[in-house]
């Protein structure tokens, strides 16, 4: 195990050099996404510079993350539109009103903090918010596109909105959709480029330096027209960012006139809410991908967002939040405590005193394709066919959220979505209504300590959302390093939600040094194959799929024990530095022999890339040799002809040392290039030369190989790979 980062201000004097660096990285993330969600929420752009400068200087020393980021969120966008809707009472005072409903907001997600609240987010479905935060990506796409190719918006409605976008489109400013076209394209390809040069600065940082040459251009400083094909174009400074020079003028002060009106408080609890459902979800979200595994105190994040929250509503800015997609930057820069987030408010401070004029250069176009493309990803057919693979009953759930939020409000929306969940869950069990709501909320479910000081979760009952709370309370009664079963055999339904939080603690319990099992699900049924899937309890076992017969059959030829199911001890992959951001969510399909002196399997493996509102899932096919002496530890890849120039080709936080002694095709960092050496013979080389293995590594006592990290491997390979094991152990001396 890994030796964690210190905390505090040990950790910082420890850490700042990496902590620094993921900053930078963050800020040049940050400042982009902080001016267009401010314009997008219909605040001056100078409130969201205002609101992540706040995020990292003020949050830092009240959370309880310690490598999430905080600043405005995308998530609130909608909200914060609504609410200056809301009040507005024609006064001029409507952002007035809305910065005291975000200081009022803040309060209370500090008072919820210090309570220990921090696990009521665990009550709203996963697939219902994701269905929130769909409907927000499409509510943004409908707002902003007309901003990125200048058209007008002349419809409240969020359909009308698309629809007179592409009605509208040749109506398009092409001197302003030049601007989009680039910046689309930068977003969606930038990643693929090879030249090193390109990967200086971020994607969304590249949209802003590559859109100002064409402010230059076509002189956007000055009010005039353009006549192209006919057709007569506005072009002037009203299609740049507009940000004051001292940033003390963009202060705006909250008004609490509206304290007593119906209104007001609608606001407040929409943005207290939202704020904390997105927040609390990010920060667990980003637990996944810290490489040390430690775990966010949610009552600590709530008084930090809430304390800044706070002081943002005071100064004129916008809610704060933990924010994934920078906090996923921060995670793969290296960041070690939560100091970066610190540091990157810094950051962002000294650019804007610094560089203040040169933001001014930054065209709405550009801020609007960042957002629309933000809003994609939210809502992208993707994510779509992400929730139907849980189960088509998460698909109903997500669909449902997602259109009554764009015909109604987010409120209706997340409570709409909640209601139909579970009326869901009481059509699918087939049992008295009084009873179903009795089982929902006293489903006694009970924790048992064994002698040999190991535990016995028994859930009972119905296993869903309303539930959660009691049997969260359960584990966290369980002490580190113990062996757990987790029995699911007296449950009548175990819902979606349940599930993920049950095998998310079996990963981090494992990686304390326990064991957890999870069994009783045998008798179960669900709408699909995904571990998640939310089950229904029946009579008859499971069947085999195709595949796992096949898999059986090919074990049995090769006398080997199979099993469909195995899940006990995916922690074990992130000792891999492959794994250690890339979490395992399930192993299924494992072939073994226990009996051998060297222990080897072959198994399936679902693993995220990312994680909540930018996550992927893969499932590959993994080989695992444990031999019974230690090894060098290294990572060999094979690489294209660019990857040899690439940032260490995926490993950006492996501080191993690049190897020279093999083949040019691939790309090998070795802890202790001595070590190697003597471990590297001919044979061993010839071997992997040879095979048809892309990605392998050691972890100093087994080694991990696997041909394609993006689909299973078909029978073909499970041959090409049980070969290559057996000459992989007849070699490694």
């Amino acid at each position: 195990m890994e030796i964690k980062p210190k905390q505090g201000f040990e950790g910082l004097k420890e850490n700042w050099q990496s902590d620094l660096i993921a900053a930078i990285s963050v800020a040049l993330v940050a400042l982009p996404l902080a001016l267009g969600i401010a314009l997008a929420s219909g605040v001056p752009p100078v409130a969201g510079l205002l609101s992540a400068i706040i995020g990292g200087v003020v949050t830092t020393f009240f959370r309880g993350s310690h490598v999430g980021i905080n600043g405005p969120a995308a998530a609130l966008i909608v909200v914060m539109l609504g609410s200056i809707k809301l009040l507005d009472d024609g006064s001029g005072q409507a952002l007035n009103y809305v910065f005291a409903a975000v200081v009022i907001s803040g309060a209370i997600q500090t008072v919820m903090g210090v309570l220990k609240l921090g696990r009521f987010a665990d009550i709203f479905h996963p697939s219902v918010i994701r269905g929130i935060l769909a409907a927000i990506g499409i509510i943004i796409i409908a707002k902003q596109i007309h901003v990125a190719l200048g058209t007008q918006l002349t419809s409240d409605g969020i359909i009308q909105s698309l629809i007179d976008a592409f009605k509208h489109l040749e109506q398009a400013n092409p001197f302003v959709a030049v601007i989009a076209v680039l910046g689309i394209l930068l977003l969606m390809y930038h990643s693929r480029i090879s030249y090193k040069f390109f990967h200086l600065l971020p994607t969304p940082m590249w949209v802003l330096v590559c859109s100002i040459p064409f402010v230059y251009a076509f002189n956007f400083f000055e009010d005039h027209s353009i006549t192209f094909f006919g057709n007569e174009y506005a072009l002037g400074p009203h299609l740049l960012i507009s940000v004051p020079d001292n940033l003390l003028e963009a202060i705006a002060f909250p008004n609490f006139s509206k304290m007593g009106t119906l209104p007001f408080w609608t606001s407040v609890t929409s943005i207290t809410l939202v704020a904390s459902i997105a927040s609390l979800a990010s920060s667990k979200a980003v637990d996944k991908l810290d490489p040390y595994k430690r775990k966010t105190n949610l009552n600590k994040d709530l008084v930090g967002i809430g304390v800044s929250t706070m002081a943002c509503g005071l100064l004129g800015g916008l809610p704060i939040t933990t924010v994934i997609i920078r906090s996923t930057v921060n995670v793969h820069n290296n960041a070690k405590t939560k100091w970066s987030n610190l540091y990157h408010g810094i950051i962002l401070l000294a650019i804007v005193l610094i560089f203040g004029p040169l933001i001014q250069l930054i065209p709405l176009s550009a801020l609007a394709t960042i957002l629309v493309f933000t809003g994609f990803k939210l809502a992208s057919p993707k994510v779509f066919s992400q929730v139907y693979e849980n189960g088509i009953e998460q698909l109903i759930y997500f669909t449902g959220t997602l259109l009554i939020t764009l015909f109604t409000d987010i409120l209706v929306g997340l409570f709409g979505g909640l209601l139909l969940a579970w009326g869901t869950h009481f059509l699918l069990v087939k049992m008295p209504l009084t009873s179903f709501i009795k089982m929902n909320f006293d489903s006694k479910s009970n924790l048992v300590t064994k002698s040999d000081g190991s535990y016995v979760l028994k859930v009972r009952g119905i296993a869903n959302f309303f539930t959660m709370v009691s049997i969260d309370k359960l584990i966290a009664k369980i002490k580190p390093a113990t062996s757990v079963k987790i029995d699911f055999s007296n449950t009548k339904l175990v819902d979606y939600a349940i599930l993920e939080n049950v095998y998310d603690f079996q990963r981090t319990h494992t990686y304390t040094g326990g064991e957890v099992t999870i069994s009783g699900l045998d008798r179960h049924i669900s709408s699909s194959t995904n571990k998640l899937a939310l089950k229904i309890f029946t009579k008859a076992p499971n069947p085999l799929t195709g595949r796992q017969v096949k898999l059986m059959e090919l074990a049995k030829s090769n006398q080997l024990i199979f099993e469909g199911s195995h899940n006990d001890d995916i922690g074990y992959f992130e000792t891999f530095y492959y794994f250690k951001t890339r979490p395992v969510e399930y192993k299924f399909n494992r072939m073994y022999t226990p009996k051998e002196n060297v222990y080897w399997e072959i198994a399936d493996v679902t693993f995220e890339e990312g994680a909540y509102m930018s996550s992927e899932e893969f499932e590959t096919t993994l080989g695992l040799i444990k031999f019974p002496f230690k090894i060098p530890k290294f990572t060999i890849e094979k690489v294209s002809v660019f990857g040899k120039y690439l940032d260490i080709y995926g490993h950006r936080d492996i501080d191993y040392q690049l190897y020279h002694e093999f083949s040019n095709k691939f790309l090998v960092k070795v802890e202790d290039e001595i070590e190697m050496d003597r471990f590297l013979n001919i044979g061993l080389k010839k071997l992997i030369e040879n095979g048809n293995i892309n990605h392998i590594e050691s972890n100093g006592e087994a080694i991990l190989i696997f041909s394609d990290h993006l689909r299973l491997a078909p029978m073909s390979e499970y041959y090409k790979m049980i070969d290559f094991i057996g000459e992989l152990k007849a070699t490694v001396k």
